[in-house]
């Protein structure tokens, strides 16, 4: 099933709900007023984004740590000269009056009941990438979008990238050829935080922030900023930085998901200061071509490091190298090298401005990545750690949103919610 037609058919259910879906009616003078959940370092990043464009005002935000919540109140009062009201629940934030959109700017594994409870209240939604911690959540909360007929956006930013936009233009265009293979890496060294399980801060709410994952004992390794490479939390640097490669990759090519995942990989280097591998080897087989995904959180990366972080496209009449600035291709029959810089630097403001165009609007048309291909790219790289776990290679039935050939990692589809927390249904 090619994406054209997973996404067509994933949006059947919304017609006829035009009708039910609410609608914003924005006078010339009225700004579209917003709701933040999760006012850390990247909540800010996409926040402040939104406030550039002069057409929002953030009217409520909310966080588990009132640190958080308190300076990121303060620096919004001084951007918009208002304070928008505060709150450690998002359910309360989700009812304050006059509320239009939210931002939800939270780890993945606090996602899909915060974005599925903005969509029943009839809100547009912006939301951080990955879009759920695992595959079930991601389908659930496309199920509710699409019930709520809702405007949402998907921070997958390096769409905005004119440098990839450059890249597409040159395939379509036979530039290199057939594509045999794709491959993506992001290397680099990490720096971890301090290890030692402690007290948590007392500003920080720490049994609400893991929410419905397991709550492991705090340090600072796994909490604020450092959750990315935290199993449960994060799940690792694949599907919180690799996911970005994933998705240009999906977009340039226009490739669906693929059929076949076999991951290897290990953790020895940082072992006892991440949960998650630090050298990563990932061969996605899309039915184009296939698509290598490796890493290594130590040592130089490649013996360039000028390529340690992009895509490498290689088609029968040449080599493409691309990043979020620059291009680099060689042809098959030519030695020397061609480079393109082509700087992107707005590309999370253009990505952000695209989301309040299309609320303000109300056309869908204008947004850049729809929850149903944001799922595709996450269910892709969430398959890839699911091979990698279970040990063993998976086969994906898209048609039926299955698992096939690998019952450890079919078992990997659904985390179980801890404590009271329930999961939605799919």
């Amino acid at each position: 099933m090619n994406r054209r037609n997973f996404i067509r058919k994933s949006s059947i259910t919304t017609v006829g709900m035009a009708t039910v879906a609410h609608l914003h009616a924005f006078q010339a003078d009225q700004k579209l007023k917003i709701g933040l959940i999760g006012c850390g370092w990247y909540g800010m990043v996409i926040t402040t984004a939104a406030l550039k464009t002069g057409d929002v005002e953030v009217i409520a935000v909310c966080d588990v740590d009132s640190a958080h919540l308190k300076t990121s109140s303060r620096e919004i009062a001084k951007i918009q000269g208002s304070s928008p009201k505060e709150f450690k629940e998002y359910q309360e934030l989700l009812d304050t009056p006059g509320l239009q959109a939210v931002f939800i700017g939270t780890p993945p594994h606090w996602h899909a009941l915060q974005f599925i409870a903005a969509c029943e209240k009839g809100l547009d939604i912006y939301c951080e990438k990955p879009l759920a911690y695992d595959v079930r959540e991601g389908q659930a909360m496309m199920r509710a979008a699409q019930k709520a007929g809702n405007i949402v956006q998907i921070g997958f930013q390096r769409r905005q990238s004119k440098a990839f936009q450059k890249a597409k233009q040159l395939i379509s265009n036979g530039r290199l050829g057939k594509i045999h293979q794709i491959g993506a890496q992001i290397h680099y060294n990490p720096s971890v935080p301090d290890t030692m399980i402690q007290t948590p801060p007392k500003t920080l709410d720490w049994d609400t922030w893991c929410g419905p994952a397991p709550q492991l004992d705090y340090r600072p390794s796994i909490a604020h900023k450092a959750w990315r490479l935290e199993k449960e939390y994060g799940n690792g640097h694949l599907v919180d930085w690799g996911i970005h490669h994933i998705d240009i990759i999906r977009t340039i090519m226009d490739f669906d998901m693929p059929d076949v995942f076999d991951t290897k990989g290990s953790l020895e280097i940082l072992k006892g200061k991440i949960t998650t591998p630090d050298t990563l080897i990932a061969t996605m087989e899309f039915e184009q071509c296939p698509v290598i995904w490796q890493h290594r959180l130590w040592g130089t990366g490649g013996l360039n490091k000028e390529f340690n972080n992009g895509i490498f496209i290689y088609g029968e009449e040449g080599t493409l190298f691309a990043s979020d600035n620059k291009l680099v291709i060689t042809s098959t029959d030519k030695k020397e090298q061609e480079i393109m810089d082509i700087p992107s630097p707005e590309m999370q403001d253009n990505h952000v401005a695209s989301f309040v165009n299309a609320v303000l609007t109300q056309e869908k048309r204008e947004l850049v990545c729809t929850i149903e291909d944001a799922f595709q790219s996450t269910a892709t790289v969430q398959l890839a750690m699911a091979s990698y776990y279970s040990g063993a290679p998976l086969q994906w039935d898209a048609a039926e949103m299955e698992v096939k050939g690998n019952e450890q990692a079919a078992k990997l589809l659904a985390r179980k919610y801890r404590g009271n927390y329930q999961r939605p249904e799919v």
